[in-house]
């Protein structure tokens, strides 16, 4: 039986139900077969963005956990390589491009399905601003290397140059984006190939470096590193695993164009495998390096939210040094133009099933991309960077901090959501039984954990910047403010257009209809 459709309008697509049960999907109108596997993984590794993020959270890991870095960031890689099986199975019944928002709508209604939605849109605008943030940093930084001119490097110092060159960043990323996949894959071979070549280079002459002796910092390896028991306490260990599960986010955004992918129902979740695998072990031979080279000394508040900058020279030397910074550079600049894909997806798959505004649901007719979303997605990060960076720059960096928050929501959500949509299945196999059922539902408790303590822990104002709204930490009133305004925004939302909350247009076991151009 076929749920009804929304009367049909001038140059909409025809309508027709697909033959196998489990793959009705309401197509988008993007752009089919542009990704392969390859291309797909390479997707998820630049959004996640590998070199900036260690340059920024490897230091802070360091402090909080010392030696046991490489250790935390298996820690934080197990759940979310249980959360990657939740995405895979459900790609596979559900290739589409919604994702979270659109399983966790099929496995709990409409509801917990929009928050979901939401706290991933949401997570991305932050990330977006960050990124465009460290773009801007590391663009002066470089210019200000190559020409030898501190005054040049200083411009980064300078509020509004800064914001301005930021929202060029933002502009350009948009504009590729908005292009469609295949100048967005064709850029992305060759940023990502760079981080990957230029990490290689650092971590093979950290450790010949290091093992020639001379070094008053340096260490040598031990087994004792891979060891989470050995972290001093708890609180320590909640605090690096929670950078180390930032350090992860974003592969997803392999699932996020599944539409747009040959092989819709597989490819994704292969790809969001490869990624894993490959930025696991990124992160761990880096961090090894690192730690043989500088030691303890990694984790020196002066140095430690930027550690390239002040391991690039001393590791690869004054001319292979500057390809740090670039590949920073590029990590970033390459992470920010990836990063629209979850965003833009999810707000076009939101709106294709009315539970946003339908102009978002609008398709470039040429590059086949969510042109609108994109738009949005790009306008909204750069008012809320710039608006940020003008209120405080305490509050920017607070909200920086409550990403974590945000990652951890619609991840758990979404796990759980597998466990649920598949239940009828678990007994069918062992196969079914933990990978649909068992590994989602220990990757949920997880990221549900963390959650709850990271919680319970950004009341306290010492959490992030110190900063305080009536005694409460401004890291728990931007993370739980930014999920309260999300609710209110549904309710409004629940006005405007009660179909889809009714479970008219999406709903848990509910039939969809299925798009055909």
């Amino acid at each position: 039986m076929v749920q009804a459709s929304p009367r049909p309008q001038a140059g909409d697509t025809v309508v027709s139900v697909t033959a196998r049960a489990g793959e009705e999907v309401r197509a988008k109108g993007l752009g089919g077969n542009s990704v392969g596997l390859l291309g797909s993984a390479v997707i998820g590794i630049s959004t996640v963005a590998p070199v900036y993020c260690l340059t920024s959270t490897l230091g802070p890991t360091v402090g909080q956990v010392g030696v046991r870095t490489p250790a935390v960031f298996l820690a934080g890689f197990l759940p979310m390589l249980l959360v990657a099986f939740a995405y895979r199975e459900l790609n596979k019944a559900l290739p589409d491009c919604g994702t979270s928002f659109t399983w966790s709508v099929r496995a709990f209604g409409p509801r917990i399905g929009w928050m979901c939605g939401w706290g991933l849109v949401i997570a991305t605008i932050i990330v977006l601003s960050n990124l465009a943030g460290v773009a801007t940093s590391f663009f002066y930084l470089l210019l200000g290397d190559l020409t030898g001119s501190d005054a040049v490097a200083s411009l980064d110092d300078d509020r509004l140059v800064h914001v301005l060159t930021c929202l060029v960043f933002i502009a350009v990323a948009t504009a590729v984006s908005y292009r469609g996949m295949t100048a967005t894959k064709g850029v992305q071979y060759a940023l990502v190939g760079l981080q990957l070549a230029v990490l290689a280079v650092f971590v093979a002459m950290a450790i010949t470096k290091a093992r020639s002796g001379g070094l008053p910092d340096s260490l040598d390896f031990s087994f004792t590193w891979l060891n989470p028991f050995g972290v001093e306490s708890l609180s320590a260990f909640t605090a690096g695993l929670s950078l180390s599960i930032f350090i992860f986010w974003g592969w997803d955004a392999c699932l996020t164009v599944n539409e747009e992918t040959a092989g819709s129902d597989k490819t994704p979740g292969r790809a969001a495998i490869l990624a894993m695998v490959v930025l696991i072990g990124s992160y761990l031979m880096t961090a090894i390096a690192a730690q043989m080279f500088a030691g303890k000394r990694l984790g020196d508040p002066r140095t430690a939210d930027n550690v390239f900058a002040a391991l690039a020279t001393p590791v690869m030397g004054k001319g292979l040094g500057v390809l740090l910074l670039v590949a920073v550079l590029a990590s970033a600049a390459a992470s920010l133009q990836t990063t629209f894909l979850p965003a833009a997806r999810t707000v076009l798959a939101m709106s294709t099933y009315e539970a946003l505004p339908a102009c978002f649901a609008r398709v470039h007719p040429r590059f086949k991309s969510p042109g609108r979303a994109t738009v949005w997605a790009g306008v909204a990060t750069g008012v809320f960077y710039a608006v940020m960076s003008f209120l405080s720059q305490n509050v920017l960096v607070d909200t920086i901090y409550a990403l974590g928050l945000m990652i951890c929501f619609y991840y758990s959500i979404t796990a759980f959501a597998c466990a649920w949509f598949f239940r009828e299945q678990l007994r069918r196999s062992a196969r079914d039984a933990f990978l649909k059922g068992v590994f989602p539902v220990l990757g949920g408790l997880l990221l549900a954990a963390v959650f709850c303590k990271t919680l319970y822990d950004m009341w306290n104002p010492a959490y992030g910047t110190g900063s305080s709204v009536f005694g409460v930490g401004s890291v728990f009133v931007i993370g739980v403010g930014l999920l309260v305004l999300g609710a209110v925004l549904m309710l409004v939302m629940q006005r405007r257009s009660p179909r889809f909350f009714r479970g008219e247009t999406l709903t848990a076991g509910t039939p969809v209809l299925v798009v055909e151009e």
